[in-house]
């Protein structure tokens, strides 16, 4: 049988390449998550990162599966859950925050994932994915690999476009958040090249910010029938000016005794 994805992506991430990568995504999610509020967070899959050490939501939970390595799970204070990301143990509307690492590329049904993300997340509540992003030279090698020569990310990998997954996300009523690409570095092996082309990080941001190696999105689930109409007016209605109960009396006795004169 094939061997499952998870044996090669976790060698890929040992290398310069991989590392560089984590090291990214790491300032990233701790700039993210530092804001996010609430009781329950969770991490699905890549405990090689911890994507929750800045936030402050008293219960943090890392959902790692079979193939996943527990004592690099466990070197992060969290709770550790060994479960399916196609289905969740979590009841319905109990997590604040949920983070995808890197989970949709390599799941067979990253559909099923999302709808079991919609389903255990709040109202309100948020959600952090990040990929690589096929438009980038990154993605080019990649699938040029395919024809010719070895791949440079793994193979196993189904790499999806951010325009897709805002797409998948609108359909579930999420709102888009924020999102960031990074990674601008030629997509060499070596240690030393990968150090010589830091400048290229401060040239990306500014000159091709799209096209950066990997996107990270946050996206916050809306809860369907409330739609957030801005700040009430402060325009004051004018009164209306209330009738004398005293002169509407004696209005409509003079209208009888006319009527009976006639």
């Amino acid at each position: 049988m094939p061997a499952p994805p998870w044996s090669s992506w976790e060698k890929w991430l040992q290398s310069p390449p991989g590392r560089y990568v984590l090291n990214w995504e790491q300032q990233c999610f701790d700039q993210i998550v530092a804001d996010v509020f609430g009781f329950h967070a969770v991490q699905i899959g890549l405990p090689q990162i911890n994507t929750l050490s800045e936030n402050r939501m008293p219960l943090h939970a890392v959902l790692i599966h079979s193939n996943d390595s527990l004592t690099t799970a466990s070197r992060h204070n969290w709770h550790l859950i060994e479960a399916s990301s196609t289905e969740l143990p979590f009841a319905s509307e109990s997590l604040d925050l949920i983070v995808l690492p890197h989970v949709l590329e390599f799941a067979s049904d990253p559909h099923q994932i999302l709808r079991e993300v919609d389903r255990v997340l709040r109202p309100e509540g948020r959600l952090i994915i990040s990929g690589f992003n096929p438009a980038s030279l990154w993605g080019a090698r990649q699938y040029l690999s395919r024809l010719i020569g070895s791949p440079y990310l793994p193979r196993d990998g189904q790499f999806i476009s951010l325009i897709r997954i805002k797409d998948w996300l609108e359909l579930l009523n999420f709102s888009l958040d924020r999102g960031h690409f990074g990674c601008y570095k030629f997509p060499l092996q070596g240690e030393a090249v990968m150090k010589k082309m830091n400048f290229l990080e401060k040239m990306g941001n500014r000159w091709w910010p799209i096209f950066g190696a990997v996107f990270l999105v946050s996206a916050i689930k809306r809860q369907q029938g409330m739609r957030l109409i801005g700040p009430a007016s402060l325009v004051r209605i004018p009164a209306i000016n209330q009738l004398s109960p005293a002169a509407e009396r004696s209005n409509l006795q003079n209208q009888l005794n006319s009527s009976n004169t006639k």
